[in-house]
């Protein structure tokens, strides 16, 4: 009788044991290390700068301290650009010839992971995570690594970056003197536009013997970023994204609204792109405002460099504006970690890794070198970071200092979002990066030549905004839009 209960209890034992890693998991999946023969991972990431150089010291003091006594040892790879690294990803994941094997552990954005998942590449990072764990972790920065319409983690948060506005504070002051404006104008895009309209009236008043020549006060790095949380802010998805099939949401009126807030006041000659990024146009002294990443901070310039004088600038760091009337949405943004499917000691090894780099202590040292935010909910709080930099000898440079209390400061009352991953999700948001931006800057250099052979700016500008002008966009817009899309 004894050995027929101690049987049946070896059997159900048995029977557990099996069970555990297939089928779904709790997040208690414990795998067994040896010290004396380490498990080693490498990763590829798009880190550069003081980035690579705080990830890079992060790794070494995991391999010398936790990785030491479990028995992991991580190698760190920057791959360059992230379009470098995406391009890695597809040969390893293609093929290649000459390609490497995808690492244990890449930077990922999104869209790249889903194509990879779509191969069946990735660990699920729930067996790894209880519930609990996750929890900690800000909600909508989870939500977004559940790429396949499923229960399953491909994606790990590791540092996101949010929008801000970043102004050069030392022109802005004899401008705000003047005229009155305050940075508290600044916190709609109809606030930015009122704004840009008294700048470039003001400016162009310093010159009375020269009509029509006044300056841009504003540009903004990601239009596609424009689009989409300007649409959720009115309440839609303009990508409404189910079981990986995509509805587009371009309600006209919606749209029209966005277009009078960007499109007008470019043509107008308020809002301009010139550089690569809206930092380099502050710089040449071009715009005296931009909406960019959080990341964009380090590339602030110090100084305006024209053709005519060179001059030290300051800085103001605010949210970025939200349209009047909406919800307080912001882009969440930043590639996280995807883990490739292996066997159990490389996948739990991995996922140790990344429990550690994003505790608050090692979590804010990266953010405060990459003008990224922690990942932790505990972690976005400006008393912590005040903690840290106090108790734990935190270093911080003012500009990521001024960033990351701007963004904490504001944490409680915003909404972050990205949309959902579809397939030609990313030809689809190219769409909206380019199509209305591209046209602005061609119908804006039109209307200067016109301006420059005699017409009034106001005359020049007329054409371009009417309604019939919109009209004629919004279709060619939704149009592109949809084939993009694949629909």
């Amino acid at each position: 009788m004894k050995k027929r209960i101690l049987g049946m209890f070896m059997a159900a034992a048995l029977l557990v044991s099996s069970m555990t890693g297939c089928g779904k998991s709790d997040g208690t999946k414990k795998v067994k290390l040896d010290p004396d023969n380490p498990v080693s991972l490498t990763i590829w990431h798009y880190y550069n700068g003081a980035q690579q150089a705080t990830f890079d010291s992060l790794v070494e003091e995991f391999n010398a301290t936790v990785g030491k006594d479990e028995g992991i040892y991580v190698e760190a790879y920057s791959q360059g650009s992230v379009s470098d690294l995406e391009e890695a990803v597809n040969s390893s994941l293609n093929g290649d010839m000459g390609a490497e094997e995808l690492p244990d552990i890449f930077s990922s954005y999104a869209d790249t992971a889903y194509s990879v998942q779509q191969q069946d590449k990735l660990a699920d990072l729930t067996q790894y995570f209880s519930e609990d764990e996750l929890s900690k972790y800000v909600d909508s920065y989870v939500q977004e690594g559940y790429i396949a319409g499923d229960d399953a983690l491909y994606l790990f948060p590791v540092a996101k970056s949010t929008e801000i506005m970043m102004i050069n504070k030392t022109d802005w002051e004899p401008f705000a003197a003047d005229t009155g404006v305050t940075f508290d104008e600044l916190a709609t895009s109809e606030g930015v536009v009122q704004v840009a309209q008294k700048y470039y009236e003001w400016t162009d008043a310093q010159t009375p013997e020269i009509p029509d020549d006044g300056k841009a006060f504003y540009g903004r790095d990601s239009m596609s970023n424009y689009f989409i949380l300007g649409m959720k802010q009115m309440g839609e998805d303009i990508f409404d994204v189910k079981d990986g099939t995509v509805t587009l949401h371009t309600d006209k009126d919606k749209i029209r609204r966005l277009w009078d807030n960007y499109y007008v006041p470019y043509v107008k000659g308020y809002f301009a792109s010139y550089g690569k990024f809206r930092s380099d146009d502050v710089k040449t002294g071009d715009v005296l405002a931009y909406t960019g990443s959080t990341s964009s901070i380090f590339y602030f310039p110090e100084s305006v460099e024209t053709d005519t004088e060179t001059y030290p600038i300051d800085y103001e760091i605010l949210n970025a504006p939200v349209l009047d009337g909406g919800e307080n949405y912001k882009v969440q943004q930043g590639a996280g970690m995807a883990v490739t499917k292996s066997d159990d000691k490389h996948e739990y090894a991995a996922c140790q890794f990344l429990k550690w780099f994003t505790k608050t202590e090692n979590n804010m040292r990266f953010v405060c070198d990459s003008g990224y935010m922690p990942v932790l909910k505990e972690s976005n709080d400006v008393s912590k970071l005040d903690s840290l930099i106090r108790d734990e000898g935190l270093e911080v440079s003012d500009k990521a200092y001024s960033c990351l209390t701007t963004v904490m400061s504001d944490f409680d009352d915003t909404k972050f979002y990205t949309p959902k991953t579809f397939e030609n999700g990313y030809s689809a948001r190219k769409i909206l990066d380019y199509n209305l931006s591209d046209k602005a800057a061609a119908d804006k250099e039109a209307i200067d030549e016109a301006v420059a052979g005699g017409t009034s700016r106001e005359e020049a500008v007329k054409p371009y905004i009417t309604d019939e002008a919109f009209d004629a966009w919004y279709e060619s817009f939704c149009n592109a839009l949809k084939e993009a899309a694949g629909q």
